[in-house]
């Protein structure tokens, strides 16, 4: 079924989820018993991250060596046992830095043959290298681009028209910035970029985390004044180290209120996972009750917080 058939047909709060691969050659059992933990919530999707090749420097006896790969593959194969051992729909990334518009070509009819028919449409971070696009390929300078080859797939469009090309069936979400991308110039702009990757084929929007849901109100009010109808969906991370202060703000370009950094900032290492915990559940329990089309959860690799959260939610 498709991400937007579950929200118009929800009769309660709907909680969904976001998991990251394993680096490479790491184990899938522990994904998978954080898959199977998320499952026991009965989520309409599971996200599956995506990962461009990256630049790492690899020490060997003669000095260090340059390695260019990705370093967390995997991402067909875990949607493919989410959506057929779990019976969850599952909504891979597609990207498009990092990638040419063959290589989507390519992963989408892959996607179509194993049965997905979600997917998430993001530029992507940029990789810390270009990877030169070869000749006679293309690539998708920005996301609406990308939104724009799935459709044209749904239509029975590839590259290479040909006659007895089949018409792909994705539905497409994309991303929006409660505090602007980093990119953006300012909020009217990046609204204006969001409202084109919905014109260009999107059905729904995941917003990027978020601690104050003033922000996320306050976006969602912009967007609708902009003429954008597509359901917006919150997203949320929990916060549970110390680190979270400085990585989360540097990574995705995000504030972490006040209130919250120094309550974090002054408590013992021991009790900061808990202040994290209280803080996700009343952020989600005021979404919930402002009937936000579902709440939507990152939780990368650990289902421990984000499992305490949304059994207090449905208590």
């Amino acid at each position: 079924m498709y991400i937007i058939e579950y929200f118009e047909k929800a009769t309660e709060p709907l909680i969904s989820f976001e998991i990251i691969p394993p680096l490479r050659g790491g184990s899938f059992e522990q994904l998978e018993k954080v898959i199977c933990d998320l499952a026991a919530f009965n989520p309409p999707f599971i996200d599956v991250t995506s990962h461009a090749s990256k630049v790492e420097f690899i020490e060997a006896e003669d000095g260090f060596q340059k390695r260019v790969q990705r370093k967390r593959p995997g991402t067909l194969g875990i949607c493919a046992v989410i959506q057929h051992k779990y019976k969850i729909e599952a909504v891979p990334h597609i990207l498009g830095d990092g990638f040419t518009r063959e290589e989507t070509e390519d992963f989408l009819i892959d996607l179509s043959y194993v049965g997905i028919k979600n997917v998430l449409a993001l530029k992507g971070d940029s990789p810390n290298f270009t990877k030169p696009t070869p000749e006679g390929k293309t690539s998708n300078a920005y996301a609406k681009d990308l939104v724009a080859q799935i459709r044209d797939m749904n239509k029975g469009k590839y590259l290479r028209t040909d006659s007895n090309s089949q018409s792909t069936n994705f539905g497409i979400g994309v991303a929006g910035y409660p505090e602007k991308h980093f990119q953006a110039p300012n909020i009217t702009a990046d609204i204006q970029r969001l409202k084109e990757k919905v014109e260009a084929g999107a059905s729904y929007i995941v917003t990027q985390m978020f601690f104050d849901n003033q922000k996320y109100f306050s976006f969602v009010e912009q967007c609708r004044e902009a003429g954008i109808k597509a359901p917006i969906i919150p997203g949320l991370k929990i916060l549970t180290t110390k680190n979270h202060l400085t990585s989360l703000p540097s990574r995705f370009k995000i504030d972490i209120p006040y209130e919250l950094s120094e309550e974090v900032g002054n408590a013992e290492i021991k009790h900061v996972q808990e202040i994290g915990i209280n803080w996700a559940y009343n952020q989600a329990a005021e979404l919930l009750n402002q009937k936000v089309p579902a709440v939507h959860f990152y939780v990368m690799g650990d289902s421990g917080p984000v499992s305490q959260v949304v059994n207090w939610l449905r208590r």
